[in-house]
Formats: structure tokens, sequence, C-alpha cells
């Protein structure tokens, strides 16, 4: 079983968050300090491409470590970005409250690769449903157990993803959330 993270749903986050803030022609990037190599900056050009379509630039912001946080932030601020795309990562993953805090400071909308950030506070997220990902892990441990050799079962690939909105948080950043991206949601905190 893999997951799809930063680097095959970048664009898709992008475009999505492009939906939700229209007038923003410029977007951060917040790639997590231990980042090199990963799969992210491989799907830096995926991200590139639906930029480059939807007529946005990208500014690419990486934190020395979760001790800068502070300053990233103050960076995407004063490069003019509207809007950021979270590009996750071992390190940033463990300041969940103060990347949404951050985000609340400076007013600026953020979309998430997972759920838990939008339940915490944060504003969107689009990415691989856990649940449904452990249950296909469930089922491939019971072939396991039942005698299947784990090297002969096929890699599986995410097939539901989730789109998860906070209205709450979209009032406090003063947006209006288009009601395309409502009917997409698969959960709306209120």
């Amino acid at each position: 079983m893999t997951f799809f993270g930063g680097s095959v749903l970048g664009a898709k986050r992008l475009e999505l968050l492009h939906e939700l803030v229209p007038k923003v022609s410029l977007v951060a990037i917040l790639l997590d300090p231990d980042i090199a190599g990963s799969g992210f900056e491989v799907g830096m050009t995926s991200i590139e491409t639906a930029a480059r379509v939807l007529g946005l630039q990208i500014v690419v912001v990486k934190p020395a470590s979760e001790h800068d946080l502070d300053a990233a932030f103050v960076r995407i601020v004063t490069t003019g970005a509207g809007a950021v795309l979270f590009g996750g990562g071992p390190v940033l993953r463990t300041q969940v409250q103060q990347l949404i805090a951050l985000a609340a400071r400076h007013a600026i909308p953020v979309i998430y690769e997972v759920r838990d950030y939008v339940e915490a506070g944060g504003l969107i997220s689009y990415g691989t449903s856990f649940p449904d990902a452990y249950r296909q892990a469930g089922v491939y441990a019971g072939r396991i157990l039942k005698g299947a050799k784990p090297a002969e079962l096929p890699v599986l690939q995410p097939t539901r993803f989730e789109l998860v909105i906070n209205l709450k948080t979209a009032k406090t950043l003063g947006l209006t959330v288009p009601d395309k991206l409502l009917v997409a949601a698969d959960e709306v905190i209120e």
C-alpha cells in the first residue's frame, strides 16, 4: 500500500486553493526542512506546470527547522503570497497547532494534505482517505495471514481522496467558499 503525498496531489491542491482564492496570484509552498530528495520535490514539476496553467506564481519557503516557522510566515507575507500550499514532511507535521496559529495570525489561507489540520482549525485539506487505506492494509494483512506471499501482492494506490473544509476558519479569514467546493467536499466543518 502506498499513500499519495505532496508529489502527486500537490498540483490538485494548488487547483483547489486557486478555486477558493481566485484573486491570489502568488502562492507560497511551505516545505519541511528535511524534505530534500523526497517525493514532494520530485512532484514540484507538476506543481509548477499547474501554476503556469492557472496563471500563478509560486515561491518556495523552507524553514531551517521547526523553530523558524515564525520567520517562514513573515517571509511568506513579505513576498506578497496570498495563500500557502503546505508541503508537509515529518518536521512540520509535528507543529500542527503552531502552523494553524501562524496562518490565522497572518490571515493567510493554507491548504493541507491531511484532514487533521482542518479538524484542528485549519482551512482546507485534500488528501488520501486514511480510513480507506487502513481498511485495505487490513485486507492485505488478512491475505498474508492466510498464506499469501507479501512479495507477490501488488502495490495498491489510494482510490479515495478527501476534501475537508472548515467554514468557521473561512469566515474568520473573510472567505466565501464557492458552492462548487462545498458540493465536492467530503466534510464541511462548521
